[in-house]
């Protein structure tokens, strides 16, 4: 289901933007807001899409529905090209984003449970990435032998393998209790705790600071892909510009898979935050050498560096959550906030940095992005704590060890 959910849950954003700047002749300043549109949509949607998964014992019913609207989504907008049908297909993807996220952690959750939750995540965003490799190389195959627009029926392909996949999960091996962050049995014992108060979302200060870290890195890395895609898109035409941006999603991807296992072979050991730190890293660095170079082969090399800030924010974004909602029953409605600001961060990324492009050039919106991405690094580093249990308990001399009363 990962496999096949790594091109229908990517979104059509980079590819979009060629679309709509080598086919429909759209301008930078146009194609910002129409990028922006599904974030918004997702931004409004999201809060109360955790908190229906959380409470709903149709999780994969919710998962199908989300899968069918952005196929039909993504075919519409090659179908029906005025900016009212664009502006509504986003506006159903952004919607059907916000639910489909929270509905793959909360179904892994209910089936494998906590305690291997670490191991399962590391194994779907592997396959999540493996599946976006294939796609895009297929998206390149498509639009350079085939059509451009190829694309757009890629994601209605693939989202039917999932809508299958989806099928094929099992119901009664869903706990629905632990899905939600409770523990297992909780539903059944006399007694059983009830989930947290809303208040949860304002109390916990590891929360408030990681939500601020959630919408700085999006804020400095979504408009970074679009960005590169339209430039290295601009000298060119839109098979071409399809075909350089699947180059620099594979070489990325690629490097994710392994992220993906290696934060799911350390996550435990090392703790959440030297890997978050490593993530917020890449940002600003990306970011400068974006600007140092206009050729293709060298644009597409660092956007393989996407592939350590994304991999490892895939990974503990799920984890870091879990930890601060354990035991709370609000695991999805927590992580539909965050997801909520998530999608406020990537949606002014678009629309802020394609109107800097548009007034001072590609250069100068890359180092917008790179200082927003310092920010966000020293804001996690400073502020952050260490959220996994073991981790965080772990004495900083290790000769010393602590005592039990």
């Amino acid at each position: 289901m990962n496999f096949f959910a790594g091109d229908v849950a990517a979104g059509l954003g980079p590819y979009l933007a060629i679309y709509l700047l080598t086919m429909l002749k759209w301008s930078p300043g146009q194609i910002g807001p129409v990028l922006a549109v599904g974030g918004i949509a997702t931004v409004l949607a999201q809060t109360p899409a955790g908190a229906i998964i959380d409470a709903t014992r149709f999780k994969r019913a919710v998962l199908a529905l989300c899968i069918v609207t952005i196929a039909l989504g993504a075919v519409s907008i090659i179908l029906f090209k005025s900016a009212t049908a664009i502006y509504a297909a986003q506006i159903a993807l952004g919607v059907a984003m916000a639910f489909m996220g929270p509905s793959i952690a909360a179904l892994t959750l209910g089936i494998v449970g906590r305690e291997n939750f670490t191991a399962q995540t590391s194994a779907n965003q592997a396959w999540n990435h493996a599946g976006n490799v294939v796609a895009a190389l297929a998206a390149a195959g498509l639009a350079l032998w085939v059509s451009s627009l190829g694309v757009f029926w890629l994601v209605a392909a693939m989202a039917v393998g999932m809508l299958a996949c989806v099928a094929m999960l099992r119901p009664d091996e869903i706990d629905h209790e632990v899905a939600r962050g409770l523990d297992a049995g909780s539903e059944i014992r006399p007694g059983r705790p009830k989930p947290s108060g809303f208040k949860l979302l304002i109390e916990d200060r590891r929360l408030l600071v990681f939500a601020v870290c959630v919408v700085l890195f999006h804020f400095a890395n979504a408009a970074m892909l679009p960005l590169v895609g339209q430039k290295l898109a601009s000298n060119s035409d839109a098979a071409h510009g399809i075909a350089f941006t699947s180059a620099c999603i594979v070489a990325a991807q690629i490097v994710m898979v392994a992220m993906a296992l290696f934060c799911g072979w350390k996550a435990d050991s090392w703790g959440r935050k030297p890997l978050f730190l490593i993530a917020f890293a890449m940002l600003p660095i990306r970011g400068v050498l974006f600007t140092l170079s206009d050729h293709s082969v060298y644009l597409v090399a660092v956007q393989a560096l996407d592939g350590v800030a994304n991999g490892i924010f895939a990974m503990l974004f799920l984890l870091i959550l879990a930890d601060v909602t354990a035991g709370t029953g609000r695991f999805n409605l927590v992580q539909g906030a965050l997801a909520t600001l998530l999608g406020i961060g990537a949606a002014c990324s678009n629309l802020v940095a394609e109107e800097v492009v548009q007034l001072a050039g590609y250069s100068t919106g890359f180092l917008f992005l790179a200082s927003v991405g310092v920010v966000g690094l020293l804001t996690f580093a400073l502020f952050m704590p260490e959220t996994a249990p073991h981790a965080a308990r772990r004495p900083s001399n290790p000769a010393i060890e602590p005592v039990e009363a």
